[in-house]
């Protein structure tokens, strides 16, 4: 008989930093803009197993703007995403990862929200016990809306186990 069990639920939540395309460039043109938006974000890990895991995040994107030719109004994004995580193994503290999200996103340039997708996969490295750094975190998106968008970007931050 074992001495003791583990706890099975884990909750970590962090904040990100994040550097996105927004594929968007104004008057209903999809294509790469000049400027990369920066933003902030917060995310949260639920593990019931190793093989099950569920990530959810939040990222607003309101930095270094891009104003079209002729708009007073900057282009901006928002997502809101939750799906499943998939991490099988760490090595040394490092944690690679996959995800698949969905969820919503919504638009300066848009009225109301629109059903997003979003595949990404990254790195998390353990410091502590509580305490984890996301080393890297890339994420590529698809909005459904017309033309459709594909914001692709990368993200860094740091999480708190909570329990």
């Amino acid at each position: 008989m074992p001495a003791a069990t583990g706890r099975t639920v884990s909750l970590t939540a962090g904040a990100l930093g994040s550097a996105f395309q927004p594929d968007y460039a104004g008057e209903g043109i999809a294509e790469s803009t000049p400027n990369a938006l920066f933003g902030v974000g917060t995310y949260f890990d639920v593990r019931f197993t190793r093989w099950v895991q569920i990530e959810g995040e939040g990222r607003w994107l309101h930095y270094n703007q891009y104003y079209p030719p002729f708009s007073s109004q900057g282009i901006s994004e928002n997502t809101y995403l939750i799906g499943p995580r998939f991490a099988p193994y760490q090595f040394h503290g490092l944690v690679p990862y996959g995800k698949v999200l969905v969820g919503m996103g919504t638009g300066s340039f848009l009225t109301g929200s629109t059903f997003a997708t979003a595949f990404g996969g990254g790195v998390d490295y353990r410091l502590t016990r509580r305490i984890s750094l996301r080393c890297f975190d890339f994420e590529y998106q698809q909005w459904h809306v017309t033309p459709t968008l594909h914001p692709y970007g990368a993200s860094v931050g740091v999480s708190y186990k909570v329990f």
